[in-house]
């Protein structure tokens, strides 16, 4: 049976990354990036913990294993990533608010998709990141078109579009 809470241990943190190892587009066909998705970002164990501390992560658990996970991003690691650092740009010149995390990543594990983690995992985190944080930010690159659809469906609406290293990505928010 499937749960949802917030990451605390750091057997969850490295299941995140195990889970995050197995999505990234070197790790899957091309066809299955079309179809299923696929996450860009790569986090090492001592970013991924340090951002836990800031703001726990939400994630889904299966029989005490991870299989899907919301990545909790505040605004001060906006430097950390450097892939990330023209969204954190774009969000300063697009977004007034200061109110915001940023869902720095979500997947969910090939054998579990399909079954409403997804939007789940971010209403949880909506709830979670109460009072403090009024809205979740992310972007998601264009060609990503399962996730892009997977978004709109749950609510986000578009703050803009921008291209950065050859990407376009759609900022998006979440209230």
């Amino acid at each position: 049976m499937v749960h949802f809470k917030r990451a605390e241990s750091r057997a969850e943190l490295d299941q995140i990354l195990q889970l995050q190892q197995r999505n990234l587009p070197a790790s899957i066909p091309s066809e299955v990036k079309k179809t299923e998705g696929f996450v860009t970002v790569e986090h090492d164990f001592e970013l991924l913990e340090q951002m836990n501390t800031a703001c726990k992560h939400f994630i889904a658990v299966d029989n005490n294993q991870v299989i899907g996970y919301a990545l909790s991003m505040h605004p001060k690691f906006g430097d950390e990533i450097p892939i990330l650092r023209p969204m954190f740009s774009e969000i300063k010149k697009r977004y007034s608010g200061t109110d915001f995390i940023v869902m720095g990543q979500i997947c969910i594990d090939k054998n579990y998709r399909k079954q409403g983690i997804f939007r789940r995992l971010y209403e949880e985190m909506l709830k979670g990141i109460r009072p403090e944080f009024d809205c979740v930010i992310t972007e998601v690159d264009s060609k990503n078109t399962r996730s892009m659809e997977a978004h709109y469906a749950i609510g986000f609406r578009k703050i803009s579009t921008y291209v950065s290293d050859g990407h376009e990505w759609d900022l998006i928010l979440l209230r």
